[in-house]
């Protein structure tokens, strides 16, 4: 994967520095006077123009999720080092070229290839998009395993793949129900384009809670920093919230189709929370406190050789499989193992 990723990339910004060096007065949109002109000229236009603009920055949120298992610091290399210098690279070499040619709006990407290349750079980017979702599917993984830790999820068979990388995980049902998924969103929106609108309300959504949970975390903790960090983190909650409102204008679109998900995802995972609790409070009203136990008469059973381990998930609680045992073959075993 490693090797594809890198020559795509370099793919992307060889191209768009060709194109930029025949048109180098595309550079002029790095001044932010433009933009701020064309917003106060065409208030509605500019504000429509989000939800296609935001298109550019999609990809990002999957960052996030990626983290627990690549790290911070790989991420930051790869992503100033390699993948955000050519980005912008092939962006404005685009643009460049919708500067020469206003026709080449059709397909700006792959009119941005000579003739001869664009074969290989549709192979090359079939490849691309299929390591890609990687990313998001490595991130369902790493997300789903956490719900389940926190006592959102049910706990679901995780296999690790790795003897040396305790992040490299593959949780085959959540793999199933995402294949059925995007089987059923590629028949049923037959085009990228249709599910453009659904992308972005998505996008956005992802990116607004994770600033949201940044900005929470930074709240909680005792830092000189944490002043400008919230504003900061402010400041980017406020463009994201403008992102996702222009968004929401294609809600009619298919836009509805992540909030509907979303919807349903958070009462599956209050609802198993809120049951887990329950049946977690019950047993603490009928199981015997580990303290009380210890510290109580040792139970006048036999004891037989050998080492028991109970499974707990509450190390405060005396597991209800030992009274069972106890109940059934009235024996105790030399050395008792609480394992939580």
């Amino acid at each position: 994967f490693g090797p594809i990723t890198v020559i795509w990339f370099l793919a992307l910004g060889g191209l768009g520095v060709v194109s930029i060096a025949q048109t180098p007065l595309v550079l002029g949109a790095l001044n932010p006077v433009h933009a701020a002109a064309f917003a106060l000229e065409h208030p509605v236009a500019a504000f429509v123009l989000l939800s296609a603009v935001f298109l550019a920055l999609t990809g990002g949120e999957a960052l996030y999720a990626d983290m627990g298992h690549f790290g911070a610091r790989p991420i930051r290399l790869a992503w100033y080092g390699l993948v955000w210098p050519c980005l912008m690279l092939n962006y404005f070499g685009q643009g460049a070229l919708l500067v020469r040619d206003p026709t080449a709006v059709a397909n700006p990407f792959y009119l941005l290839a000579p003739g001869w290349a664009r074969l290989g750079l549709v192979l090359l980017a079939t490849a691309a998009t299929v390591i890609a979702s990687q990313a998001t599917i490595t991130g369902a993984y790493s997300l789903t395993l956490q719900a389940s830790r926190l006592g959102y999820l049910p706990r679901l068979r995780v296999l690790h793949t790795s003897d040396t990388e305790r992040g490299q995980i593959y949780v085959p049902a959540v793999n199933w129900l995402m294949f059925v998924a995007v089987v059923w969103l590629v028949l049923e929106f037959r085009s990228s384009g249709g599910l453009a609108a659904a992308y972005g309300i998505a996008v956005s959504g992802t990116m607004i809670v994770t600033t949201l949970l940044a900005l929470f975390i930074v709240r909680l903790r005792k830092s000189r920093r944490r002043l400008p960090l919230s504003a900061l983190f402010g400041g980017f909650a406020v463009l994201e919230m403008l992102f996702l409102a222009s968004n929401m204008t294609k809600l009619g679109d298919g836009g509805w189709l992540p909030l509907v998900i979303g919807l349903a995802l958070f009462l599956l995972l209050t609802t198993w929370k809120l049951g887990s609790g329950e049946l977690a409070e019950q047993r603490r009203r009928d199981d015997l406190p580990l303290a009380d136990f210890l510290a109580g008469p040792a139970p006048d059973v036999p004891r037989v050789p050998g080492t028991a381990i109970y499974l707990t998930s509450d190390p405060t609680l005396v597991p209800s499989a030992l009274f069972h045992n106890l109940k059934h073959f009235k024996v105790m075993h030399e050395r008792t193992v609480f394992l939580h």
